[in-house]
């Protein structure tokens, strides 16, 4: 991956994260949300790539979302695949707390997993049960 279109990626996600501060503490996670996800778009199409969506967030629960399959880039080179979550964490920012995040990541096509759209069951585990995995 090119050091510039890296350093373009990082752009993405800080537009991302000041789109959905606006939002902080209003109670709007919705607005929080799809104001990350225009920014990123906004963005994404000024980069010199040819980008498409592979992991996106929002089919499952509706929320505003850059699609799977989507085109993004102003480009025919290099060829990538994106995953993102413009907010990880909607609940986070419409409470006004702290560590959500915007997400993103980018590798050449065809070298990213293409994953469904689903969420994972997940667990805690009590100190014997860690304790055995270690």
């Amino acid at each position: 991956m090119e050091r510039s279109l890296s350093m373009e990626v990082v752009r993405v996600t800080e537009a991302a994260a000041l789109a959905s501060a606006r939002w902080m503490g209003r109670g709007e996670k919705e607005e929080a949300d799809n104001a990350a996800t225009e920014a990123m778009r906004h963005v994404f199409d000024t980069i010199p790539m040819d980008g498409r969506v592979v992991i996106g967030e929002g089919e499952r629960d509706e929320a505003p979302m850059l699609y799977i399959g989507e085109e993004l880039g102003s480009a025919e080179n290099p060829k990538v695949d994106i995953a993102v979550d413009p907010v990880e964490g909607t609940n986070i920012v419409a409470e006004g707390s702290w560590n959500a995040l915007a997400v993103v990541a980018i590798a050449d096509r065809g070298k990213m997993l293409h994953a469904p759209d689903m969420y994972m069951q997940k667990s805690q585990l009590d100190q014997k049960q860690l304790e055995k995995l270690i």
